[in-house]
């Protein structure tokens, strides 16, 4: 593993990655009571390809081995932060992930003529090949990660797949957003697939609005599949076992990036790797600039992110996108060969934030969220 000399990590804050901390977790980490056994909850936003970014993140994590050593922590992810936390409890973590990264690379095109429907069958082909289904049990049982994988039920119009039904749907379901987050109850049913004992504590609070349903050997890859089927775009999934029936959709529909608090014993933190500084709450929420979770959510946040300037390195300016699917439309090959170029230049960012922590120097360049 790589490792920075001292002027290398000096100079990380203004290069290449950003640390932040909500009100809790600064006071922590700047009092020195800050390691990796303190992290309880590590989340995966949703955002399609701007999963690339953490890829060096996540590797590094993984075989470092440093979440996870004394009590398992909590794995929640929605969309493509679900998909790539399913590998993350499996025997062989970091060739799952690989595994993963490589298929979603190749295989995850947008082709002239594809249906919702066509591609949901391409990204079932791929949970298949990553996620192994004698392996399922051995993920159901891990002692280190607990995976919680969100899904969004739809309900009335939203859950037609007839196009301009749907479009209806998420129509109604965007200005009822911008009225109330809650009022979307109306279209979609927040739906929490957990391994675990019991529910995940950020679904036993009094202001979680769904249901939680417990993974299983039948459900897991149901769970994962359903978690990245973005509306319009990839087609439902229909009756997940041992849920309630009906049409499962994106769960970033409700949490795309963070939106609960995972964490609640104290001295405990949740870790956050998004792809740029803003946090927003749900799916329907980017457009509404001044929407942000509230702040009791983020006290025990620790959030990295890449900094402008590094983003700015990447292929095209910035982190790979789901707009590049239809730019590259007619030259899938390009689009593979910058998202690998992507995730080259991602890889050491793990590795420096692993330094950072390791050396102290953490408390140099943590600004607060």
């Amino acid at each position: 593993m790589h490792r920075l000399n001292p002027h290398e990590a000096e100079g990380m804050e203004m290069s290449d990655l950003c640390i932040k901390a909500g009100r809790k977790a600064y006071d922590i980490i700047m009092n020195g009571g800050f390691d990796f056994d303190s992290i309880a909850a590590y989340v995966a936003p949703a955002g399609g390809p701007r999963w690339l970014a953490a890829s060096g993140f996540d590797l590094a994590l993984l075989e470092s081995g440093v979440l996870g050593r004394k009590k398992p922590v909590l794995l929640s992810g929605t969309s493509s932060g679900a998909w790539r936390f399913a590998a993350w409890p499996q025997p062989e973590p970091v060739r799952s992930y690989r595994t993963f990264m490589e298929l979603y690379l190749k295989n995850s095109s947008y082709k002239r003529g594809d249906t919702p429907q066509s591609l949901l069958e391409s990204m079932s082909e791929i949970i298949d090949t990553y996620i192994e289904q004698d392996a399922i049990p051995f993920a159901l049982t891990n002692k280190k990660y607990r995976l919680a994988v969100t899904t969004a039920r739809a309900k009335n119009i939203a859950a037609s797949e007839t196009k301009w039904i749907q479009q209806m749907g998420i129509g109604a379901a965007w200005v009822l957003n911008a009225m109330n987050p809650d009022y979307i109850q109306w279209l979609f049913e927040r739906v929490v697939f957990y391994y675990g004992p019991l529910p995940p504590r950020f679904c036993l609070q009094p202001g979680f609005k769904g249901r939680a349903i417990p993974l299983n050997i039948t459900n897991f890859k149901a769970a994962i599949l359903a978690s990245g089927s973005i509306p319009l775009v990839i087609a439902g999934l229909k009756d997940i076992y041992g849920a309630p029936v009906g049409i499962y959709r994106d769960g970033g529909l409700f949490d795309y990036h963070l939106n609960h608090e995972y964490t609640g014993r104290e001295g405990e933190i949740t870790l956050f790797f998004n792809h740029q500084e803003r946090v927003v709450p749900g799916w329907l929420d980017k457009r509404l600039k001044l929407r942000r979770p509230p702040e009791p959510i983020l006290e025990n946040v620790l959030m990295v992110y890449p900094s402008e300037s590094f983003a700015g390195r990447l292929p095209g300016g910035r982190v790979p996108d789901r707009e590049d699917f239809l730019l590259f439309i007619d030259d899938p090959a390009t689009r593979v060969t910058n998202w690998r170029r992507a995730v080259e230049l991602c890889a050491p960012l793990g590795e420096q934030f692993l330094e950072v922590m390791e050396n102290g120097k953490i408390r140099e360049v943590l600004g607060r969220l």
